[in-house]
């Protein structure tokens, strides 16, 4: 019989079991069984003695895997900022994140195994939670807004989302709650239509300015053609003007010339009513004169207007700009409107002046239209300086804005103007101008009557 050193590189656990004392023939309780089956034994044995090792190891790796994604999971949950609620089928809490802890001020101590009811403020919000639960299979609920009683005692609005939550055989285990108090919904629906609000307002500036771009080379073309019709008649009135010397010294001429012909020219001038037409010729000339430059004022104007700036950072006096609505507006409008302008010589600021004049004039053409019905229309126009900004200041003596009206004064097509008469963009194109600027476009009503407008812009740099 072979010794157990026979056997070769045997295991550990071979090498014990095949020691002397346990062989067969050696006075054992195992004598008389064949050594080859010991051997099958043993080698049987080493095998699961090696696959418990690898069952080890690979428990390890799940064990490790299992609490990264432990961590990862407290991890997530205490970084959101939603708050979370786990409750088992009967309506008691199993697991809250650090947002509803923060929320209400109590430890996950105290809340586990409390029944959700608990949290709620009021019995409205209690009864339509134990709603979630009083199904034999409920639904998901979203959007239900219930008040949580808060950490210093108040009850608090909050929007809860409630889903079932199920076994991997379908069963149902419990309801998950998240949620977010309903005062930062809101700000962020406010922020949201705000966003959407400017949008459209950008929009449709673009829009206008793309008509204002289209209807600006309209009326330079416009322009230019009436400027050569208006000077062939400002040079036609010139030359008339002194061929009207000339025939008036030609007629006194022919009319004092001796003969018989003389009483025949008399009778025809008095007939003819010469006197008076050589007395009205040079009142006639003056008129058409006075008519063809301010005309040509007019189209100047126009091309002003109508230029595209090709820089919008140039220094202008904003002064002057005010003089040039003003003209502009007080010619279009009723005769007894009255505009009283005290403002310094000199208003240096830097942009664009043909946007800034369509600015001024929307809103001297405002008061204009707004004390249409008065008995003394009237708008005063006044400037102050103060930390480097020039403030000018529109006030009318009109009915003033309504303070429905106030907060949608500068929103894209508002107007209180009949239909036809106005469409609404000039202020919204206006306060956009402004902002654009550097300045702020305000509107107000005054103590005594009347609205006030307030244009501020920054002074250009000495």
């Amino acid at each position: 019989m072979a010794s157990s050193a026979s056997v070769p590189e045997q295991p550990p656990l071979a090498q014990a079991l095949t020691a002397p004392d346990c062989l067969p023939g050696t006075g054992s309780a195992f004598a008389g069984v064949d050594e080859a089956v010991w051997i099958e034994v043993i080698h049987k044995m080493d095998d699961v003695y090696n696959d418990l090792l690898q069952y080890e190891v690979v428990l390890e790796q799940k064990n490790a895997a299992l609490e990264d994604s432990q961590q990862f999971i407290e991890s997530v949950l205490a970084s959101m900022s939603d708050i979370l609620i786990v409750c088992n089928r009967h309506g008691a809490i199993d697991e809250v994140n650090d947002s509803l802890r923060r929320f209400i001020g109590q430890d996950e101590g105290e809340l586990r195994g409390r029944p959700l009811c608990d949290l709620f403020a009021d019995e409205a919000s209690r009864q339509r939670a134990r709603d979630f639960f009083s199904a034999a299979r409920p639904a998901a609920v979203q959007d239900c807004e219930l008040r949580i009683m808060g950490r210093d005692g108040s009850p608090l609005p909050v929007s809860l989302n409630c889903t079932p939550r199920l076994s991997g055989t379908g069963k149902l285990l419990g309801m998950v709650l998240t949620g977010r108090p309903v005062g930062e919904l809101r700000r962020a629906y406010h922020a949201l239509r705000q966003a959407h609000e400017d949008l459209k307002r950008t929009q449709q500036q673009l829009l206008q300015a793309e008509k204002m771009a289209s209807l600006g080379r309209l009326v330079a073309g416009v322009a230019h053609e009436l400027n050569n019709p208006i000077s062939f008649v400002l040079g036609n009135v010139l030359a008339i003007r002194r061929y009207t010397a000339r025939l008036q010294t030609y007629l006194e001429a022919v009319h004092s010339a001796p003969g018989g012909r003389a009483g025949k020219l008399d009778e025809l001038r008095q007939e003819l009513r010469i006197d008076r037409i050589m007395d009205d010729l040079n009142p006639l000339l003056d008129g058409m004169s006075e008519g063809a430059e301010r005309t040509r004022d007019i189209v100047d104007g126009l091309k002003r207007f109508s230029a595209i700036d090709r820089r919008a950072d140039q220094r202008f006096n904003l002064a002057a700009v005010v003089d040039r609505a003003v003209r502009w507006v007080a010619r279009s409008g009723v005769h007894d409107f009255s505009v009283k302008v005290d403002l310094p010589g000199d208003l240096p600021v830097i942009g664009s002046s043909g946007q800034m004049q369509q600015v001024l004039m929307n809103i001297v053409q405002n008061a204009c239209d707004a004390t249409a019905g008065c008995a003394a229309p009237t708008l005063e126009i006044s400037a102050e300086q103060r930390d480097g900004m020039i403030v000018l200041h529109f006030a009318d003596n009109g009915p003033g804005i309504t303070q429905g009206n106030l907060a949608r004064l500068f929103d894209p097509f508002f107007t209180t103007k009949p239909v036809g008469q106005g469409t609404g963009l000039g202020l919204s194109i206006s306060y956009g101008i402004v902002e654009r600027h550097g300045g702020r476009l305000a509107a107000t009503n005054r103590a005594q009557g009347g609205a006030l407008f307030t244009l501020t812009l920054p002074l250009a740099p000495t």
